[in-house]
């Protein structure tokens, strides 16, 4: 892997003020009137957000090199396929609390801000940990190699999705939460009393769900970069973009039968470059003499970002075979291996009532 590029701080601040830019920008654009999103207007801003992000990766090529803009653009796929098994959970969540459509884009959009910020909490601390403990690439390796079993062998079949799980119900015992929904607001005042809304429940269900997913997709990306920045960029780009996929794909998500299997797939391709890389950087007693390995290969980026792009390429073109070939037999699709059957996001109109 290549080192960490030299990041002045006046990049890391001229990259945050544009992320919060965009983040401004969705929310004086989309949401200033709340609305049901569109088809037709999710496929223009995940376009936006793809082409922002294949800037982004052209600026690293022309300021970090080539090696550099590899491990962004692998790491920004890696994130985003991972991110696509978040919409299964996103359904699941936004359908248990009958989510009114057009407050739909507004739930996401702070739930993913706040993933973004306990993700940058994760990437710091990775961050230092890699940099001073070698040993951190055999638990990474470790982690990546057991989550592709998972997947793999189907070991999340019968794991549902608890839409009121734990820090749900923490957060219903520490405050009173009202059964209707007011709007777009987190909080009401009642009785002299401070209120939570179940728009707020949500969030916690959407940003806690995604934490949960961050425990794979930070370990992977690390396995293609140590950049801490890239790490962040790509994160970040790929949280961003989900939003706008969630409208987009719907029910197509659905026919992507296949798709576990080509995680399962990426993630234990990468958990072996982390096995691999952990040879050349720890010095083993039982290996090479206590010397360090340098008889196995180095995977570069370029080998992974071609890896991860056909393992997705194949993989969703099976899948969508499948899918024509079940609808032309009158075969009912199936939900993905490892997941819970999605039901369609509520269509409610301004309030609706919240599962206790």
């Amino acid at each position: 892997m290549p080192p960490p590029m030299s990041v002045p701080t006046w990049v890391w601040i001229a990259a945050l003020a544009a992320l919060l830019a965009l983040i401004l920008l969705d929310l004086v654009v989309v949401d200033r009137k709340p609305h049901e999103i569109t088809v037709s207007e999710a496929t223009k801003w995940v376009t936006f957000y793809i082409a922002c992000a294949v800037a982004f990766g052209i600026g690293v090529w022309i300021f970090g090199g080539s090696e550099h803009a590899a491990g962004f653009a692998t790491g920004y796929i890696t994130e985003y396929s991972l991110s696509v098994d978040n919409l299964f959970i996103f359904m699941i969540i936004m359908s248990s609390f009958s989510v009114p459509a057009l407050h739909q884009h507004r739930v996401l959009l702070i739930g993913i801000v706040l993933a973004l910020i306990m993700r940058g909490v994760f990437i710091g601390v990775g961050a230092q940990a890699v940099q001073n403990f070698s040993w951190i690439f055999w638990l990474f390796g470790g982690i990546l190699i057991y989550t592709a079993w998972k997947f793999a062998f189907n070991q999340q079949e019968n794991e549902e999705y608890d839409p009121n799980g734990g820090l749900v119900r923490l957060v219903r015992k520490l405050f009173p939460v009202t059964d209707e929904y007011h709007g777009s607001k987190l909080t009401i005042k009642r009785d002299g009393r401070r209120w939570m809304t179940p728009m707020f429940i949500v969030i916690v269900a959407i940003g806690g769900a995604d934490l949960v997913f961050a425990v794979d997709s930070i370990p992977a990306i690390f396995g293609i970069t140590q950049d801490a920045f890239l790490v962040f960029a790509a994160n970040a780009f790929a949280l961003m973009g989900l939003r706008q996929l969630y409208f987009l794909l719907g029910g197509l998500v659905q026919k992507l039968v296949y798709l576990t299997y080509g995680l399962a797939a990426i993630l234990a391709f990468i958990g072996a470059k982390l096995v691999l890389h952990a040879l050349h950087e720890n010095e083993l007693p039982f290996i090479n003499g206590g010397q360090h390995v340098t008889w196995v290969p180095e995977i570069n980026n370029w080998v992974s970002l071609g890896v991860i792009v056909t393992v997705l390429g194949v993989t969703t073109v099976a899948s969508l075979l499948k899918a024509r070939r079940d609808e032309r037999a009158g075969i009912a699709p199936k939900a993905a291996p490892g997941h819970p059957p999605a039901a369609p996001a509520a269509q409610a109109e301004e309030a609706g009532n919240a599962p206790h």
